[in-house]
């Protein structure tokens, strides 16, 4: 079968929905694709609060963000299509699916990627030991108690402290495991400091800061992890080893965007776009954590809602984009997003400083924004507006943060 659409959304996660609607509501007519079969992406597994504080003003568990989302969603005329895997996007278009109905392809006039991100394995950290079952990424052993309720462990230790990992160490313990503690390799917490405090500090869980996983061992299941502390060069400090008894070890070691299967437009690691989320390929959009890894859901609804605007004046041929100016991080800047600038538009700027401090000053140059952030930890995003500007003669944008004594 072949179809006809103005925007196709990819991902029915909470951009892809946010893009739909959005989309919709801007006059678009809209087709929305999901692999799974049912909307949500990784929110159906969240039972835990925190979620919609932001968009919504309410503290909402994953699967009740997702039902509010798709509550909206069901109001209006977006087709979706679930249970349905894209095989190829074309320069043409087109966009080629597979489902239980067959091979099928869509002609459109713009695209929103919301594909999501995907952990990072095991493997990628090249820790030496036996290959042993019980090794499981924080996001499956999430699935097994959440939706399919199997206890993946009687004891375990958790590597990497993101927040996936400190919440996943606070739902094991609840669930009866004995949790040894969280090995986290960097000096401070890779996740929200609420949850170092709800997960960690609440229940009593140990956190192994400048800790790392040296080796695993066991036969046929885990049964021992070898944890040794490290200097500031990451470098193993003799005599720290601890040995931890245990038959699962979980891990939370980051999540990489995921751009397949759209791999002609320019991404590093995931899609580079402007403010308006629009990517190398003008007619294609993205948003969520396929572009940055954000910390908050409401940050990926809010992206995708603003994608699914632009690529409907897109495909109405009511936005082209004129100009756009290159940001680049600074001074103490680590993750920066987005990485051009429509100065004609409205710009939310997400940044992630590079190392802890106690009050930092963030410049963007030369547009004179200053702003005092206390406190600032890599883990949690800061947020900058930029309101439209014109000037013709501006290159570059720079980001930069330094200490306040």
């Amino acid at each position: 079968m072949k179809y006809q659409t103005d925007v196709v959304v990819i991902g029915a996660g909470g951009a892809g929905m946010a893009a739909a609607i959005s989309a919709e509501k801007t006059g678009a007519d809209v087709i929305l694709i999901e692999r799974e079969d049912d909307a949500g992406g990784v929110l159906n597994q969240c039972i835990h609060n925190g979620f919609g504080l932001q968009y919504y003003r309410k503290d909402l568990t994953g699967p009740e963000f997702k039902e509010t989302l798709q509550e909206e969603l069901e109001k209006t005329n977006v087709r979706i299509l679930k249970g349905t895997f894209v095989l190829e996007v074309k320069k043409d278009k087109k966009i080629v699916f597979v489902n239980n109905q067959g091979i099928h392809e869509i002609l459109t006039k713009s695209l929103v990627m919301a594909t999501g991100a995907r952990e990072r394995h095991f493997n990628s950290l090249a820790i030496p030991g036996n290959r042993v079952s019980g090794v499981f990424t924080a996001g499956v052993a999430q699935k097994y108690i959440n939706l399919q309720n199997l206890k993946p462990a009687n004891k375990a230790l958790i590597v990497g402290s993101g927040d996936i990992g400190l919440i996943m160490a606070r739902r094991l313990h609840l669930e009866g495991v004995e949790v040894k503690g969280v090995v986290e390799i960097l000096p401070y917490p890779g996740g929200l400091e609420r949850n170092v405090q709800q997960c960690l500090r609440d229940y009593n869980i140990p956190l192994y800061l400048s800790h790392t996983v040296t080796y695993i061992e066991g036969e046929g299941r885990l049964n021992k992890v070898y944890v040794s502390q490290v200097d500031e060069k990451r470098n193993i400090i003799p005599g720290s080893e601890k040995i931890f008894e245990v038959d699962s070890l979980i891990t939370s070691v980051g999540l990489i965007p995921s751009v397949k299967p759209v791999e002609f437009v320019k991404a590093n690691p995931g899609f580079i776009t402007t403010n308006t989320n629009q990517t190398s390929e003008d007619w294609i959009f993205a948003a969520g954590n396929c572009t940055v890894i954000f910390d908050l859901v409401d940050f990926v609804t809010k992206e995708g809602e603003k994608a699914g605007k632009y690529a409907a004046l897109y495909a109405k041929s009511e936005y082209t984009l004129q100009n756009k100016i290159p940001i680049k991080k600074g001074e103490n800047i680590n993750i920066l997003h987005p990485s051009y600038i429509d100065p004609s538009e409205r710009t939310k700027l997400y940044l992630r400083v590079a190392k802890p401090f106690n009050t930092v000053e963030i410049t963007v140059e030369p547009l004179g924004i200053k702003i005092i952030e206390e406190e600032a930890r890599p883990s949690e995003m800061v947020e900058i507006l930029i309101k439209p500007f014109q000037d013709k003669s501006l290159k570059e944008i720079e980001v930069n943060a330094r200490e306040l004594s």
